[in-house]
């Protein structure tokens, strides 16, 4: 039986997933990945490795996600799923390379930084 576990990372959120031969049941902390992600974008984000790898329907999903946002987590989520169908077929690393699935997005929040508002921005001059 194909299982294989691993994890994908965007900006604070950390998703670890286990990839089963199964029937395509994506389970995000307890929920239906439908359920967690209400939003089509959000779902789609989720399930585009599978369908970009032409899996879908053929692995159960079990995620479990923490940190970040709600996008965070779904763009973590995906990574994770491309990374494990890599490890199972790696055949299909090319078409998920041309879409941009196997690249982690490390673009994070920018510290904030003393004797500053916000990470960049100064405080307003005032000449008298």
């Amino acid at each position: 039986m194909s299982t294989t576990n691993t994890s994908g990372r965007r900006k604070t959120a950390v998703a670890r997933i286990y990839l089963t031969a199964g029937d395509g049941n994506i389970t995000v902390n307890g929920k239906d990945y439908k359920e967690y992600f209400p939003t089509l974008p959000l779902q789609y984000i989720v399930t585009q490795s599978t369908e970009v790898a032409g899996a879908a329907g053929n692995f159960d999903v079990k995620v479990n996600v923490h940190g970040g946002g709600v996008k965070g987590q779904a763009e973590a989520v995906r990574l994770a799923i491309a990374k494990a169908l890599v490890e199972l077929d790696p055949e299909v690393k090319p078409a998920l390379r041309a879409k941009g699935l196997m690249t982690r997005d490390d673009r994070m929040v920018e510290r904030k930084k003393p004797g500053r508002r916000k990470a960049r921005r100064r405080f307003q001059f005032s000449k008298r």
